[in-house]
């Protein structure tokens, strides 16, 4: 290989890999608008039961639902719509959109999925990822949760998987502790500490959902799940899940 062809794969790869991490920044922003802001998984059932109530249980709430929980399939239904073909990509679409443990939760994916592709579509159209976005309108009852949506939408745009599961569990974790900081109440500062203290978590959980198929499916973290459900029927709600 020339020094010149190498200099030009080299620039290619430095201005690509920048772009592509602007737009993970862009789409998996608390500013992107795909609603986000206004549902908190349960949790405000939780603070309510006094189950998450101060820093330390929030930290231990998000890691078992990452580690054992939706968290943990979330990052699996990512993982395997990145590498999938179009006709697989219809089954795990189909499987994802039926997972959730409570009707709120389901409003909480299959909403920010599809605002999540509306805004992607118009802001940075792209021929492979309107391709796949026609597959899933060809099933009228089917419509993409976040982690659909936004696995296709890297993969239209060959932006890597690992920074994809990464940065879509950090923003996950983000999105919950911000609504904690509200609910407990937490001050800023001990949001961003049980940010830090998920790191490892977020790190573990992405390289398991890199590996895994979906038979590794599954859910232990049934308190999240009930307080989804008693979320439905509580008095005062600030959120919509």
């Amino acid at each position: 290989m020339t020094t010149m062809r190498a200099n030009m794969i080299m620039t290619k790869i430095m201005t690509t890999k920048p772009r592509h991490l602007l737009r993970l920044q862009s789409w998996l922003s608390p500013a992107f608008p795909i609603g986000a802001f206004s549902y908190s998984h349960g949790l405000e059932y939780a603070v309510e039961a006094g189950l998450v109530h101060d820093r330390e249980s929030l930290v231990d709430w998000l890691a078992a639902d990452l580690r054992h929980g939706s968290g943990r399939n979330e990052a699996i239904f990512l993982a395997t719509a990145l590498r999938a073909d179009d006709e697989q990509i219809i089954e795990i679409a189909e499987l994802a959109a039926a997972s959730f443990g409570s009707s709120e939760l389901a409003l909480e994916g299959l909403s920010q999925g599809e605002a999540f592709l509306t805004t992607v579509r118009r802001a940075w159209p792209n021929a492979a990822l309107e391709q796949r976005a026609g597959l899933l309108a060809d099933q009228p009852t089917l419509a993409p949760t976040l982690a659909i949506a936004v696995a296709m939408t890297c993969r239209a745009y060959g932006i890597d998987p690992m920074d994809t599961l990464h940065l879509f569990l950090q923003a996950w974790s983000a999105n919950l502790i911000n609504a904690a900081v509200r609910l407990v109440p937490l001050g800023q500062t001990d949001g961003q500490l049980a940010q830090a203290a998920l790191e490892e978590t977020v790190l573990a959980t992405a390289e398991d959902a890199a590996m895994a198929t979906l038979d590794d499916l599954g859910s232990a973290a049934l308190m999240v799940d009930w307080a989804s459900m008693q979320h439905e029927s509580q008095y005062t709600r600030l959120f919509r899940s």
